[in-house]
């Protein structure tokens, strides 16, 4: 089992796109919780315990956060500005989840500090496949930084 007792933060506007990532993740047996927001503001109210999760605990932040770039509200580069631009969440996982093509949004998203860069697959297989390798790769393989103020 992937992920048993991590959070995911999914950052999705399309509701077929939210769908199709839970029926994946489901498909490949990942527990972990899924979070969803459908806007860049909502992500931001959820991260930083603001609006209307302003009862959520801040320290409790999730194990990653998949990013699409093309939000209502407030633009994913945009979040991941202020995702990187605070101290309790520069160091938080951030993967662009998007189906951009554009360089500049691949060159943004990096600039900005996304760990990492994927083109959503239109392709269900092909879906279920991406969201199982990211699932092993954030979740179980990569070491995370420890949160800030908790370093020895």
């Amino acid at each position: 089992m992937i992920g048993k007792g991590q959070t995911i933060l999914l950052v999705e506007d399309n509701a077929d796109d939210v769908e199709l990532t839970r029926r994946a993740f489901a498909k490949n047996n990942m527990i972990s919780e899924l979070v969803v927001v459908r806007d860049g503001q909502e992500a931001l109210d959820y991260l930083f315990a603001t609006g209307a999760y302003g009862d959520r605990d801040p320290a409790a932040l999730p194990d990653a956060v998949l990013l699409d770039l093309k939000l209502p509200k407030i633009s994913g580069l945009d979040v991941l500005r202020h995702i990187r631009a605070a101290e309790a969440t520069k160091r938080l996982p951030v993967i662009v989840l998007t189906t951009s093509k554009e360089q500049t949004d691949i060159v943004g998203s990096y600039e900005l500090g996304a760990n990492s860069y994927v083109r959503k697959p239109v392709d269900f297989g092909q879906f279920v496949e991406a969201a199982r390798q990211l699932g092993v790769y954030w979740l179980t393989l990569n070491e995370r930084a420890p949160a800030l103020g908790r370093l020895p």
